[in-house]
């Protein structure tokens, strides 16, 4: 294990230890939204409003496909974390070759699947006509870079759980970069329209790919790859899924709510598509800082819960939240506030802007109320339970947000009556997630001092 990079959760200062966590997460994670970011705002810029309506409506049915996997990582992350506190260092090993090879397995299979249902998934919501055809091309195109894709996110997984989230950053910034140039160049000097921006996004994740197991095969100790040691051990991978599918069916729940209200949203034309689309990117920044805490909580915890200490476990839910309250305030206001500004880099129309800026003003400003909810979804993962959370969020969040739509919007088509159900939902989830995890926390407790 290489000592630079990692960091011993079980002991030290955990205020610093944490924000040192976090910090090259959130960068990570910002730099990772960039890759579609700078789609976005390329097309936006230089293919026009439809190609722009194009790229940003597929973000929900992305999320479905892609984001049940990435939410088996988390297992990984949680699973490692757990065998590094707790010193078992051949189960670490094991369960770190198990992820790895598991994950270009996922990412085959999601490539396939993604590549088949595409254009029927965009008829089911409504796509319209002048823009799904784009939608299409661009999806078939992104989806053949599903294993790079999954097998960056599996490795990232592995080096977090032992603390190191700077080399991540480090490969991200190399693919981002990469990224940004190849989108000016295949849209602005080759035409290349939606396909140039597809073919950007998969080639800056397959070099982070390379990058991140080049740097598994480098390190020392449990978390080491040797390729000839790549296999499935059953074992080791039932217990990454059981703490990963859970979290990945929660992916799919929420994708599948959103996939509900981007039909809904897509009824108001291409415009209010647009606007939206480009908000939801820039709140997706946010988003992404705040759930730097959240993993930053299921990985501490994971580490402490292996080394049986419950007084950090307490304290890490503790200065996460009081963390993520500062930093979803600070970006989700900054945001709203400079909204107008951020939305003009997406695009030029005023109408588009417009759009955008509506929708900013429900999420943003309310934004820290998500972020309090998923530290402690984080909270309980770290613990070992997926299954509660996800029962938890698919009633509370994904069913009241469609009931909503059949119901309250239905009655009142505006949206104004789409947006507001957000907040509602993050406070209600909120409230029932807080109280399961001091509910399982108190579990554990009794079960370290017997």
């Amino acid at each position: 294990m290489s000592k630079k990079y990692a960091i011993d959760m079980t002991k030290g200062n955990l205020w610093k230890q944490i924000l040192s966590f976090s910090l090259p997460l959130m960068a990570s994670s910002v730099l990772q939204l960039l890759f579609n970011a700078a789609d976005i705002i390329v097309v936006g810029k230089f293919a026009g409003d439809n190609s722009l309506a194009a790229v940003s409506s597929t973000g929900s049915l992305v999320s479905l496909l892609v984001n049940f996997f990435i939410g088996i990582s988390i297992g990984t992350n949680v699973i490692v974390a757990r065998y590094i506190g707790a010193k078992k260092d051949d189960d670490a090993y094991l369960a770190v070759h198990t992820s790895i090879l598991a994950s270009i397995i996922f990412g085959i299979g999601i490539g396939i699947l993604g590549i088949v249902i595409a254009k029927p998934m965009l008829v089911l919501m409504d796509s319209p006509a002048d823009v799904i055809d784009l939608s299409t091309l661009y999806l078939k195109i992104y989806f053949l870079g599903a294993p790079a894709n999954l097998l960056y996110n599996f490795g990232a997984a592995v080096l977090r759980a032992k603390g190191d989230t700077k080399r991540p950053l480090y490969f991200l910034s190399i693919a981002g970069i990469l990224n940004v140039l190849l989108n000016l160049l295949l849209v602005i000097v080759f035409n290349l329209d939606v396909a140039g921006v597809a073919i950007a996004t998969i080639f800056s994740q397959l070099i982070s790919a390379i990058l991140v197991t080049l740097c598994l095969c480098k390190e020392e100790g449990n978390t080491k790859l040797n390729i000839k040691d790549l296999k499935i051990d059953i074992t080791k991978l039932i217990e990454l899924l059981k703490v990963g599918i859970p979290c990945g069916l929660q992916s799919v729940v929420f994708s599948l709510s959103n996939m509900v209200i981007q039909s809904s949203v897509n009824s108001f034309g291409a415009t209010v598509m647009a606007g939206n689309g480009a908000a939801s990117n820039i709140e997706s920044f946010v988003y992404m800082i705040m759930n730097a805490f959240c993993q930053s909580c299921q990985t501490f915890i994971g580490q402490n819960l292996g080394a049986k200490n419950h007084q950090r476990i307490i304290k890490t839910m503790l200065i996460c939240q009081i963390y993520v309250i500062i930093f979803g305030l600070v970006f989700g206001i900054g945001g709203w506030y400079f909204g107008k500004q951020l939305l003009s880099i997406y695009s030029d129309s005023s109408e588009v802007i417009a759009a955008g800026h509506f929708r900013m003003g429900y999420f943003c400003r309310t934004y820290v109320l998500c972020g309090i909810m998923d530290v402690f979804v984080g909270g309980s993962r770290g613990l070992g339970s997926s299954v509660e959370p996800m029962i938890c969020s698919l009633f509370f969040t994904c069913a009241l947000r469609i009931l909503w739509i059949w119901t309250v919007f239905k009655a009142n088509p505006s949206m104004h009556n789409i947006y507001i159900s957000y907040p509602i939902s993050w406070i209600i989830t909120g409230i029932a997630q807080g109280l399961f995890f001091i509910f399982l926390a108190n579990k554990v407790k009794k079960k370290i001092l017997c």
